[in-house]
């Protein structure tokens, strides 16, 4: 398995953001993390990322644990956060070849033009980050996180501020993507789950309350709406 989570506890002071969950990603299929705000949802996926140290319990992403393996994990990995951290000042071709230097990439370059043209930054690749939307932002960030070809790829929010045009695109490469990785996905557009993700697992109070296909989950509460089984188990 790709991504093994086990018995997973975070606090923050004496409160519980996460509790104790575990559950298991596999290649091939594309795994929707859902819940309301303050569900637990951005804090796991730190934890997952190595970004923030879990309280107990452990998690592994292609056999390398999250707290004591921090450099083969980012060799294996992708991340998008929610506030995506970009510099600015860079321009967008320049902040690839940078991230790219970083890993230390043969074909810097060659990488750079694959992912521009990949996640459509191509007419925007020669201006400054700062003066892009935030639909392109976010397009900088998807790139800064697939551009050394991750095995497993942690995605939060990845389609926010994008338009509908946008948004069609973006659903259609993280599609393609999660053919032969590991792809994780944050986000609270259920139409998005259903356009893109082939598990779903809903997260509430810090606790799972849903692990399943979306066809499972369907069948299970005799409903075609997810939108529906959500409120249900969050509400």
């Amino acid at each position: 398995m790709s991504i093994k989570v086990s018995a997973l506890v975070k606090y923050f002071g004496k409160q519980k953001a996460v509790n104790g969950i575990s559950f298991e990603a596999r290649p091939g299929r594309i795994l929707g993390f859902l819940g309301p705000n303050g569900a637990g949802k951005s804090t796991t996926m730190r934890m997952l990322t190595g970004y923030t140290a879990p309280s107990s319990g452990t998690a592994s992403l292609c056999g390398y644990d999250t707290q004591t393996q921090s450099i083969e994990l980012r060799r294996i990995m992708g991340y998008l956060p929610e506030n995506t951290p970009l510099y600015m000042d860079m321009y967008v071709k320049e902040f690839l070849l940078f991230v790219a230097h970083t890993y230390q990439l043969k074909n810097a370059a060659l990488k750079v033009e694959e992912t521009v043209r990949r996640v459509g930054l191509t007419a925007e690749q020669h201006k400054k980050i700062a003066m892009l939307s935030k639909g392109y932002k976010q397009r900088v960030g998807l790139a800064q996180a697939i551009i050394h070809d991750p095995e497993v790829l942690i995605l939060d929010e990845p389609t926010s501020g994008l338009d509908p045009n946008q948004l069609s695109d973006i659903r259609e490469l993280i599609r393609n993507l999660g053919k032969d990785k590991t792809v994780i996905l944050s986000t609270h557009i259920m139409q998005e789950v259903e356009a893109v993700c082939d598990d779903v697992i809903i997260i509430h109070k810090g606790t799972i309350v849903a692990n399943a296909s979306i066809v499972e989950l369907k069948n299970k509460h005799n409903t075609t709406s997810l939108e529906e089984i959500f409120k249900k188990l969050t509400s």
